[in-house]
């Protein structure tokens, strides 16, 4: 009499995995605020950390690198820290996106959030 309402069952279930994916994104966005990585240029010389999400939240630059004369030297080595830094942020982000996907029983390459 009630074959009809199978479905719902599925819907229902449907529905409880999207709102607990929802969660875990949710959770992931904030532990990738919470992750740092370091990016460096000229062999340590100038440091740039930002958070897993690309954010630069510090810049640490030896003080042996200021000689008025190379002004362009230490631009470029700042410069080349801040871009390694995103490099190494984004690709944090996608390594935890695929620990993520993995574990909720997704494809390997399946792009988060879709």
């Amino acid at each position: 009499m009630l074959k009809g309402l199978g479905g719902l069952g599925d819907m229902a279930k449907m529905m409880k995995q999207a709102q607990e994916m929802q969660g875990k994104m949710e959770q992931m966005q904030e532990d990738l605020n919470s992750m740092t990585v370091v990016g460096e240029s000229g062999a340590g010389l100038v440091k740039a950390t930002a958070t897993a999400k690309g954010e630069l939240i510090a810049l640490n630059i030896d003080p042996s690198i200021f000689n008025g004369d190379e002004k362009e030297v230490v631009e470029d080595l700042i410069l080349a820290a801040i871009k390694d830094a995103q490099a190494k942020a984004q690709e944090r982000s996608q390594q935890e996106m695929a620990k993520m996907a993995e574990g909720m029983g997704l494809p390997t390459g399946m792009k988060l959030p879709f």
